[in-house]
């Protein structure tokens, strides 16, 4: 039997992408919901709660991003110049955020400004992180393989809705991570929080739902058409049901990791109903999956580096986080 390998690394890089989301994801929305705690006991809560995770976080992109050049270079060489400016922004925003993260416990005069900045950080990075995949979602001008658009084409109402989206969903993880590793009046704070961020982002996720399939006629035909609204139609329903989840879990404040159960599977979810309007497209509207893989050869040879490394990305991920499980305190991390 003869392997897809375009398929299987397809696969390996929606799953790299997938676990950075919503292991980045939490600890950017930390950084969206820092202003709102003004006390710096409270503030070291918020940060130590993700200092042993947040740099084995950005792993996931990373393998993402290379997984992308090496395994599919026609697609990488489309999205990087039609997105230019919001990966550019994303990555400034990531840096400046990481700087700010360290500055911030080696002073006290400037403390309250690397504050600010890992809160900024955070904020471009989510937004641009979101205003990409809208770009993504709405498609590329492509002629002779190779980005045929212009310098702001990524730049519409509907990605500026997706990077609104992505940082609401961002915030509501940080709020629902929080209330598992916290107590007292930090986690009072975030079950009212996450209450609010909840239904932003349900609200968020059924506006973009119901605009993204009007975006290209193969989205609506694949959300709509029969029979693929069969395999379609339970989507809605299970977010509502993940939606309940989450407020169930809000509502009860004895399920403490209910709530962020509930909103990883609202990522999931959304996540997947991504893959079905993009099936089998890697760039929309005109590069399949097919189109834009590299060689078999080259598949092959970098499927057994990925065979290797990826048990072993997923052992020390796990590993930290079941040594740094358990609430925190304010003086029991980073520094």
């Amino acid at each position: 039997m003869t392997l897809d390998l375009p398929l299987i690394w397809a696969a390996l890089i929606a799953f790299a992408v997938l676990a950075y989301v919503v292991m980045d994801g939490f600890d950017l929305g930390i950084g969206l919901l820092f202003p709102l705690f003004e006390r710096e006991d409270e503030r070291d809560k918020l940060m130590n709660s993700v200092a042993p995770v947040w740099d084995g976080n950005e792993t996931w992109l990373v393998l993402g991003g290379g997984g992308l050049l090496a395994a599919f270079p026609l697609a990488y060489s489309v999205i990087l110049p039609a997105l230019y400016a919001p990966l550019i922004a994303m990555l400034l925003g990531l840096i400046f955020r990481g700087v700010a993260f360290e500055f911030r416990w080696r002073t006290r005069r400037w403390k309250g400004v690397w504050d600010y900045s890992f809160a900024l950080g955070s904020l471009v990075a989510a937004l641009m992180q979101g205003i990409t995949l809208g770009g993504l979602i709405q498609g590329i001008a492509v002629a002779d393989r190779a980005y045929a658009g212009g310098w702001w084409d990524w730049l519409t109402p509907f990605s500026l809705l997706t990077g609104v989206a992505l940082a609401i969903g961002y915030a509501l993880l940080g709020a629902t991570w929080l209330i598992m590793k916290t107590g007292g009046a930090v986690q009072d704070r975030c079950y009212l929080l996450a209450r609010r961020l909840g239904i932003l982002l349900v609200v968020m996720i059924g506006i973009v739902s119901l605009w993204t399939p009007f975006l290209d006629q193969r989205f609506l035909t694949r959300w709509f058409g029969y029979p693929n609204v069969l395999l379609s139609a339970p989507m809605p329903i299970l977010v509502l049901a993940a939606a309940w989840m989450l407020w169930r879990g809000l509502s009860d404040r004895r399920r403490e990791a209910q709530p962020f159960l509930a909103s990883l599977a609202l990522f999931v979810l959304s996540y997947i109903g991504l893959g079905i309007s993009f099936w089998p497209l890697m760039v929309p509207p005109s590069i399949t999956i097919w189109d834009a893989a590299a060689p078999d050869a080259s598949l092959g040879f970098l499927l057994v580096g990925a065979v290797v490394l990826l048990p072993i990305i997923l052992a020390y991920t796990a590993y930290a986080y079941w040594i740094f499980r358990g609430k925190v305190e304010r003086h029991a991390g980073y520094h």
